[in-house]
């Protein structure tokens, strides 16, 4: 069991991630945006942080470099359907700034456990 953070701004895609999350023994918190994330990973500790790259607030790109600078052995998976933006291709740069995984929206959730499954083993 890993105890993992859920940051979307979606409801929707946040609930679809603890579901399948829970359903496989895992215990999923969750957070509306960075700053959220942020403040919750300050006072507890993940497993995981598995982050959107595109939401208000502060964005998933500036999260993933604000969770490295706190911790290096906390695993990052960045998500996003957003692709690219003026020649960057966000979950690249999430990748370069350190997010230890990437995933492309919509994934089927069996995907998304086994990434999971993957970066916690």
């Amino acid at each position: 069991m890993a105890r993992i953070l859920a940051v979307d701004d979606s409801a929707a895609m946040r609930q679809m991630v603890g579901i399948t999350l829970t359903g496989a023994g895992h215990q999923v918190q969750q957070a509306n945006d960075g700053r959220e994330a942020l403040t919750q990973f300050g006072k507890e500790s993940f497993d995981l942080i598995i982050t959107d790259i595109i939401m208000p607030e502060m964005e998933g790109i500036e999260t993933v470099r604000e969770i490295r600078k706190l911790s290096k052995s906390v695993k990052i998976l960045a998500m996003s359907g957003g692709g690219r933006h003026q020649n960057v291709n966000f979950l690249d740069a999430a990748r370069q700034l350190g997010a230890d995984e990437v995933l492309e929206k919509p994934f089927d959730p069996r995907e998304l456990l086994n990434i999971v499954n993957r970066m916690i083993a």
